[in-house]
C-alpha cells in the first residue's frame, strides 16, 4: 500500500486529510469554481489601476501553494498556476479565527487551494488578492522538493531542489511541479509542433494518419518492435516510419501530404536516439530534393523565428544561425576536402576497407561499401556541420527508396541536414519505379544479413501501389524532438520528451522525489 512507505512528515499530512474529513471538509472536493489564471488577474488589476478605478475587482483563484507566511492574525501564501505565482492575503479581519486557524493548521507547502476575495496592491507594491474565502482542492501527500534562492551580484539565482536526472525523468510529474524552466522546455516543444502545422497547412498539406501496427514495417533503416494480434492470429510490426503508406496516398491522388505521430525503432539510447519518438514527414508531388531542401531551411527558420523570436540559437556552445540560405556539401566532395578520400576511386567496398584499416577506423568485417562510406562521413563530415549543412548526393546501396542521379547509377539524390554537427533531417527525390524498387528490395536482401537493421523488407502491396503510377515528389521526415533539443539548447533528448523510457527500478516501491 502507499500509506506503508510514508514517512514520518508524510503521516502528518495524511492525518491533517483525516481530520479535515472528521471536520466534514473534503480535501478532494468534485468542483473548482476559478474565474481566472493568476497572470490574468494581475493585467485586469492593473487595467483598472490604469483606468484610476481598482476598487471591487472580484475573483476566484487556484493553484498549488508555493510559500507560506503565518503571522498570527494574518497568512501571506503564493500560489501558482500554469499562467504565474500570485500572492494571496489572508486576516482575521475578513476570514474569522476559525477560517484562519483552518489555514494553519492544515494547508501545507504543495496543497492546491482556491481563493476567493478582492484584488488589491499591498504596501509592498505587489498585486495580491486579499482572501475573503478558501477551500482545499487537493491535499498533498508527499512534500514537493523545495526550491533555494540566493542573491548573487544583486540579483536572485534559484538553485533548483531537485537536479538528479534519473529522479526528474522517472519523476516528471515532480520535475514539472519544482523546476519552471522545464515546463518552459515543453511549452516550446508545444509551440515547435504548432508551428510546424502551420507553415505545411499554409502552403496547401493535407494532414492524415497511417497505421501505427503494421504487417509489414518500412520506410526506414530500423529494427523494429514486434506484436501480436490475437484475433488476426497476425505478427505485426510497430511502424518505423510513415514512409511507405503516405507516398500510397502520392498515388491515390492527394499530392501533398503529412502526418506527425510516433515511431519506434528498437534500438540503444543515446543523447540523440530514443527507442519512442516523434516524427515529422511530408510527401510533395512534383518535387524533387531541391525543392525539398528550400522548403526544410525555410521551415526550419520560420519555426524558430515564430516561436523563440530569433533564427539565431545556441546549441552545445555554438551559436548557430538558422536564416536561410544554408550551407550544402556534397557528399564525395566533402570526403575529398576533409579526409582526402575520392570514394570514387574505390569502387568496391573491400577497397575501402583497406584505407579504413590503414587509418584505424573501425567497421565490422563485411560491411557493405554504402555503410563504409556512410562511416566515413560521421567521422570526417559531421564534427564540421556545425552551421546548417545539406548534405547531398548518397550512396545507392544506403538509400533504397530514392531515386539515382540521372548520370550516376550508384548515387542518389538524398540530403541529410546537419545542425551543431547532429542530423535533423533526411529526404531524397522520391524514387517511382516498381521494377526499380523492387531491384533494390531484392539487392538488399541480398547484401545484408537477416538481422541488419538496413535490410529492408520486401513490401509486395507498395510496389503494387507503385505499378498503378506515382508522381514524381520529393519527400522529408525530421525527428521532432531532436528539433526540440536543439531549438531549446538542451543535450539529451530525455530533457525533450515528458516520460522517456528508463531501465526498471530496483526498488519497485515508490519514493518521495526529495
Amino acid at each position: 500500500m502507499l500509506t506503508d512507505h510514508f514517512s514520518e512528515l508524510e503521516n502528518l499530512r495524511l492525518e491533517k486529510m483525516e481530520q479535515l474529513r472528521q471536520m466534514g471538509i473534503e480535501p478532494y472536493p468534485t468542483r473548482s469554481y476559478k474565474n481566472s489564471n493568476n497572470a490574468d488577474a494581475i493585467k485586469a488589476f492593473e487595467a483598472r489601476e490604469a483606468a484610476g478605478e481598482p476598487e471591487g475587482l472580484k475573483l476566484t483563484l487556484a493553484g498549488r501553494l508555493r510559500a507560506i507566511r503565518n503571522m498570527g492574525k494574518l497568512s501571506f501564501a503564493h500560489i501558482e498556476d500554469r499562467s504565474g505565482r500570485i500572492q494571496l492575503f489572508m486576516r482575521i479581519n475578513e476570514l474569522g479565527q476559525e477560517k484562519l486557524d483552518q489555514f494553519v493548521r492544515f494547508f501545507d507547502l504543495g496543497d492546491f487551494i482556491e481563493a476567493t476575495g478582492t484584488m488589491v496592491r499591498t504596501k509592498r507594491g505587489e498585486v495580491t488578492l486579499q482572501v475573503e474565502d478558501f477551500r482545499m482542492l487537493s491535499k498533498a501527500l508527499y512534500q514537493l522538493p523545495a526550491a533555494k534562492d540566493e542573491v548573487v551580484d544583486g540579483e536572485i539565482v534559484r538553485h533548483a531542489a531537485l537536479t538528479d536526472p534519473e529522479t526528474r525523468y522517472r519523476q516528471r510529474y515532480v520535475d514539472l511541479a519544482v523546476n519552471p524552466e522545464v515546463r518552459e522546455i515543453f511549452r516550446i516543444r508545444t509551440g515547435i509542433i504548432k508551428a510546424l502545422r502551420e507553415f505545411l497547412d499554409e502552403r496547401g498539406f493535407q494532414e492524415v494518419e497511417t497505421p501505427i501496427l503494421q504487417p509489414i514495417y518500412g520506410g526506414a533503416a530500423a529494427k523494429p518492435f514486434t506484436t501480436y494480434h490475437n484475433q488476426l492470429h497476425q505478427q505485426l510490426f510497430l511502424r518505423v516510419s510513415f514512409e511507405l503508406y503516405l507516398k500510397r496516398l502520392l498515388v491515390g491522388g492527394l499530392d501533398r501530404v503529412y502526418e506527425i505521430g510516433r515511431d519506434f525503432r528498437n534500438e540503444g539510447v543515446s543523447f540523440k536516439h530514443n527507442p519512442e519518438f516523434t516524427q515529422l514527414e511530408f510527401y510533395m508531388a512534383y518535387a524533387d530534393y531541391n525543392t525539398i531542401m528550400e522548403m526544410t531551411e525555410q521551415m526550419v527558420s520560420q519555426v524558430a523565428q515564430r516561436v523563440l523570436g530569433t533564427m539565431v540559437i545556441e546549441y552545445e556552445g555554438h551559436k548557430i544561425n538558422l536564416t536561410p540560405p544554408w550551407n550544402r556539401m556534397q557528399m564525395r566532395q566533402g570526403l575529398i576536402d576533409h579526409a582526402g578520400i575520392d570514394i570514387q576511386e574505390y569502387p568496391t567496398a573491400e577497397g575501402l576497407a583497406d584505407i579504413m584499416k590503414a587509418r584505424q577506423i573501425p567497421f565490422k568485417p563485411g560491411t557493405p561499401r554504402g555503410k563504409l562510406i556512410n562511416t566515413l562521413m560521421e567521422t570526417y563530415l559531421e564534427p564540421v556541420m556545425i552551421q546548417p549543412t545539406f548534405l547531398y548526393d548518397y550512396p545507392r546501396d544506403i538509400s533504397p527508396l530514392a531515386k539515382a542521379k540521372p548520370e550516376d547509377p550508384n548515387t542518389v539524390e538524398r540530403f541529410e541536414g546537419y545542425i551543431g554537427g547532429v542530423e535533423l533531417c533526411n529526404a531524397f527525390t522520391e524514387l517511382n519505379d516498381p521494377l526499380d524498387q523492387e531491384k533494390r528490395f531484392l539487392e538488399l536482401g541480398r547484401a545484408y544479413a537477416e538481422d541488419d537493421e538496413e535490410r529492408n523488407p520486401m513490401d509486395e502491396d507498395f510496389l503494387r501501389a507503385l505499378a498503378y503510377g506515382m508522381p514524381p515528389a520529393g519527400g522529408f521526415g525530421i525527428g521532432v524532438d531532436r528539433f526540440v533539443m536543439m531549438l531549446t539548447g538542451q543535450h539529451t533528448l530525455r530533457e525533450v520528451i515528458l516520460f522517456p523510457p528508463l531501465r526498471e527500478e530496483d526498488n519497485a516501491a515508490p519514493e518521495a522525489a526529495e
